[in-house]
C-alpha cells in the first residue's frame, strides 16, 4: 500500500535505521560541499585547489577542467576554445561519460542543494497540486542555445546561467543572485515538482546525454521484494525512471537487461537506495547480471 508522500523513506527509517536511510544523501552533500570548499579555499584562504568556477577551473594548477555545454556553445559560436579549456571540456566528457547517467547533477552541482531542500519541503507541505511540463524540454531548450549561439555568435546561456551564478555569487557575493535562487526554489516548490533540475535545465541535459552509456547504474536486486509503498518514486527527481525496472516486461529473455535504471534522466543521486525499505535496489554496474538474489 502507498505511503503518504510526506512520510517517504520513515518506513525505512524504523526498519533500517537513520543511517541507512540517509547515507547516499550524507556522502552526495559531502561531496559538494567538498567540491564547493575547494573553490572556496583559495579566495579565503590562499590555498587553490580549484582554481575558477564551474564553469571553467584549473584543478591544483595543472589540470584544466571546463563545463562541456560552455565548449560547445564556443564551438558553435565560432569561437575556438582555447587548447586549455578544449582539453579540460574533453577531460570532463571522459569522466562522466565513464562514470555513469548525469553523476554531475546528483553528486556535484550546487543547484542541487536548492532544488532538493524545495522537494523535501514540498513533501512535509504534502503540496500534490503541480504543473504539467514535458520532461523532454530541456533538450529544446539545450538545442535551442545551441542554435542561438550559432546564429548570434555570442555563448548564450551564459547570461543566465544560474550554476555558474551560484559559484560566483560565493566568492564574490550574492547581489542579484539570490533572487535568482529564490525564484527556482520558489519554482520547484509551488509550480512544478522537481520543475528546474527535471524539466528545464540544459546543464542536466548535457550530462544526461554524455553519460547514456556510463558504467555504474541503479539496479533492482529483486522485484518480488518491492511491496509498492512508492517511497522511491516520492523522492526520486526523477521517478520515471524507476517504472520499467521496478514494473517493466518480465519476459525472462529480457528481465536481466530491464532491471536496471537505464534511463539517461537517472542522476544516480541513490535516494531509491536509500528510502526502500525493502532493499529492492542497489548501485552497481551495467554488466552485472548476475542473477536476482532471493
Amino acid at each position: 500500500m502507498a505511503n503518504p508522500i510526506h512520510q517517504a523513506g520513515r518506513e525505512a527509517r524504523e526498519k533500517l535505521g537513520w543511517w541507512h536511510t540517509n547515507r547516499f544523501l550524507f556522502w552526495r552533500r559531502l561531496c559538494q560541499l567538498s567540491i564547493l570548499a575547494m573553490f572556496l579555499s583559495g579566495p579565503w584562504f590562499g590555498i587553490w585547489i580549484l582554481n575558477g568556477n564551474y564553469s571553467s577551473s584549473l584543478l591544483l594548477d595543472t589540470v584544466p577542467l571546463s563545463d562541456p555545454l560552455i565548449m560547445a556553445e564556443s564551438i558553435v559560436s565560432g569561437h575556438l576554445p582555447h587548447l586549455t579549456a578544449l582539453s579540460g571540456g574533453l577531460i570532463i566528457i571522459a569522466v562522466y561519460a565513464l562514470l555513469g547517467s548525469k553523476v554531475f547533477c546528483g553528486w556535484c552541482c550546487p543547484l542541487n542543494v536548492v532544488t532538493d531542500a524545495a522537494a523535501w519541503l514540498r513533501r512535509k507541505l504534502n503540496i500534490r497540486q503541480s504543473a504539467k511540463l514535458d520532461r523532454s524540454l530541456r533538450y529544446a531548450i539545450l538545442l535551442m542555445i545551441l542554435i542561438g549561439s550559432a546564429v548570434s555568435g555570442m555563448m548564450l546561456w551564459e547570461w543566465v546561467n544560474p550554476v555558474a551564478a551560484f559559484g560566483r555569487a560565493l566568492i564574490y557575493g550574492f547581489g542579484a543572485t539570490v533572487w535568482l535562487l529564490l525564484a527556482l526554489f520558489l519554482f520547484d516548490l509551488l509550480l512544478v515538482e522537481h520543475g528546474w533540475c527535471g524539466h528545464l535545465c540544459p546543464i542536466g541535459a548535457t550530462y544526461g546525454i554524455i553519460g547514456a552509456k556510463g558504467i555504474i547504474r541503479v539496479k533492482v536486486i529483486d522485484r518480488e521484494r518491492c511491496d509498492r509503498c512508492m517511497d522511491c518514486f516520492n523522492v526520486c527527481p526523477e521517478p520515471q525512471v524507476l517504472r520499467n525496472p521496478l514494473f517493466g516486461s518480465k519476459d525472462e529473455a529480457q528481465e536481466k537487461q530491464n532491471l536496471f535504471v537505464l534511463s539517461k534522466d537517472c542522476i544516480s543521486c541513490g535516494r531509491c537506495i536509500d528510502v526502500c525499505p525493502e532493499s529492492v535496489f542497489k548501485f552497481t554496474t551495467r554488466f552485472d547480471h548476475a542473477r536476482s538474489e532471493r
